[in-house]
């Protein structure tokens, strides 16, 4: 039997969440079928450790709107997500995490703020129900990556929101390899806005985020997303020449007025400063080329599917 165009798709990566899955489902199903909104579910294993495929499997073969798609290894959250939105067919696409920290409830709230002319409601969380140095990080990565990329960064807002078709499309169609789904939004416009909505404690496993992976991840992203480090390290490089030149006054006059005694001290000393600045210099303009592109020519996929379930291959 062949299903009508879903006006919603819900977008999810699952990672370590086989415990909630379908509590996920039944709690999506409940809420958009109260409001008569059609809909549907895509589950995104991204190469999970648990039981997290099984149970994704279960539910394709119970309802054909949840769509399955196993992906051939770990690839990481935002290129999970990824994987869902070239798979998604609604009008409307939500994206959400698995974990049901972020509420299914709060669909139908981010549905009809979008029905105002909005193509973007990013749902803001204010009460987060993170632990103290989950949220501690998050806020420093995010004021990092503000002054970085020179944007309006707000660590409250993740990926839960809700996405016109067209703002999906224009993701889609970019060509980074860094997938970083809140900057990639962000970075394509259209009309966006936030809403509050509520935010609940993890109740089953834990983040896959540990310190390093969060700090890769951080690195990653402010290199891929911004070229001010390395603008940064020009300026430092030029610095250092433009002190290695006042050094070298300095140093020549107490050469002259006889305070150093010490044979070859002054060449040397002024040597060492000043190509050390013009060596940092050159690197950083080297770097900006470099930089710009290192990841497109390597050209990779952004994910493997292994397996699918109630979707075209």
């Amino acid at each position: 039997m062949s299903q009508e165009k879903a006006l919603i798709s819900v977008v999810s990566p699952v990672y370590g969440c086989g415990g909630t899955v379908i509590e996920l489902y039944l709690r999506i199903k409940k809420s958009l079928e109260a409001e008569n909104l059609s809909f549907e579910l895509l589950l995104i294993d991204d190469g999970s450790p648990d039981e997290s495929w099984p149970a994704i499997e279960e539910l394709s073969k119970r309802d054909e709107r949840v769509k399955g798609i196993l992906l051939s290894r770990n690839f990481g959250q935002h290129n999970a997500i990824t994987a869902g939105l070239e798979h998604a067919s609604g009008q409307w696409v939500i994206v959400m995490d698995c974990d049901l920290q972020d509420q299914p409830e709060e669909i139908v709230k981010l549905y009809r703020k979008a029905q105002e002319g909005f193509d973007v409601v990013l749902g803001q969380r204010q009460a987060r129900k993170d632990i103290f140095i989950k949220k501690f990080l998050s806020n420093t990565f995010y004021r990092v990556l503000s002054y970085l990329t020179q944007t309006q960064q707000d660590s409250s807002i993740g990926n839960f929101g809700i996405y016109k078709a067209e703002v999906i499309s224009a993701i889609c169609t970019l060509g980074d390899q860094q997938r970083f789904f809140p900057t990639l939004v962000k970075w394509v416009g259209f009309k966006q806005t936030s809403i509050e909505i509520e935010h609940s404690r993890r109740t089953i496993g834990k983040t896959s985020y540990s310190f390093r992976k969060t700090l890769n991840l951080a690195l990653d992203v402010m290199i891929a997303f911004s070229d001010r480090p390395l603008k940064l390290i020009v300026k430092l490089g030029a610095y250092i020449s433009l002190l290695a030149v006042l050094y070298t006054i300095v140093t020549l006059v107490r050469y002259l007025v006889g305070d150093i005694k010490v044979i070859g001290y002054t060449s040397l000393i002024v040597s060492v400063w000043f190509l050390s600045g013009i060596i940092i210099l050159i690197l950083g303009i080297v770097g900006l080329y470099i930089g710009k592109t290192y990841e497109k020519v390597k050209n990779r996929p952004y994910y493997i599917i292994k397996s699918i379930k109630n979707l075209e291959s």
